[in-house]
């Protein structure tokens, strides 16, 4: 791995992990084309990246932060699904990241869907973090398990899920910008540690990758979230349901005609 993969698969990260086009769908896509998606420090680095994006939300979003117990406990509360999901089915879901197919598939399915989303769920009531009760934040948490499978998105799943339980667009893609903080946090920790837990060491280089890749994506989240706000309020979802289908689909025709886009 080089500068210039970190700096390629650091910006995907950036643009695409709080857009519902899934960052680990692009970055499985964009290591598997560059031929380094085998290297197990490259699998470490597009998850460990995910600290400077989530960097972001918390720069972006301060004051949120520094308010109230409840706005914690509501993470919390939404944050237990993964948690218990992702341990549970651990092996599962590493096994599905070596799929590009699956990216593929789930890419198109979800294009599909966010197509239809703005009608599915016009009527909102619930404008801010605020009014979210510990029931609404639960189901989100739920919703977001779903982003396991490879393409899904975490931050379509979330939104998506907010959105069915009558939060505006808004209010569903900022929720879904706090709950990417305790998510992508214990999803790198866990990485980190299953990456020291098979022996291996971190070397000079290696650090230095992880750096300079954390700040490009942080930098890069923090254009993206704010232009992602302002086109939500006043285009809806439409845009990317159209652009999941069409990379959907390429990759499952590049498959289906022997193009070889394994990640293993």
């Amino acid at each position: 791995m080089n500068l210039i993969h970190v700096i390629v698969l650091a910006i995907i990260e950036g643009i695409t992990e709080f857009l519902p086009i899934s960052s680990t769908g692009h970055m499985i896509i964009a290591s598997s084309v560059m031929g380094i998606a085998s290297n197990d420090f490259v699998k470490l680095f597009t998850v460990a990246i995910q600290l400077g994006a989530i960097l972001s939300v918390v720069v972006l979003y301060f004051k949120r932060f520094f308010q109230t117990l409840d706005f914690y406990v509501k993470l919390i509360v939404a944050f237990i699904p993964a948690a218990i999901f992702g341990l549970l089915f651990s092996k599962r879901i590493d096994a599905l990241l070596d799929s590009a197919l699956t990216v593929g598939i789930t890419m198109f399915v979800g294009g599909i869907i966010l197509l239809f989303v703005d009608k599915w769920f016009s009527q909102s009531v619930v404008k801010e973090e605020k009014q979210i009760t510990y029931l609404t934040a639960l189901k989100i948490g739920f919703f977001q398990c779903l982003a396991m499978i490879p393409g899904t998105s975490r931050s379509a799943a979330s939104i998506v899920g907010g959105m069915s339980q009558k939060l505006s667009r808004k209010a569903a893609a900022e929720f879904s910008f706090f709950l990417a903080v305790p998510t992508m946090f214990a999803a790198t920790v866990k990485k980190l540690y299953d990456f020291y837990k098979e022996g291996h060491v971190f070397t000079g280089e290696e650090i230095k990758l992880l750096a300079i890749g954390n700040v490009i994506a942080f930098i890069v989240a923090l254009l993206a979230i704010k232009t992602f706000i302002t086109f939500l309020e006043r285009r809806g979802f439409q845009l990317f349901g159209w652009y999941r289908i069409l990379v959907g689909g390429i990759i499952i025709i590049l498959i289906v005609s022997g193009h070889d886009l394994k990640v293993i």
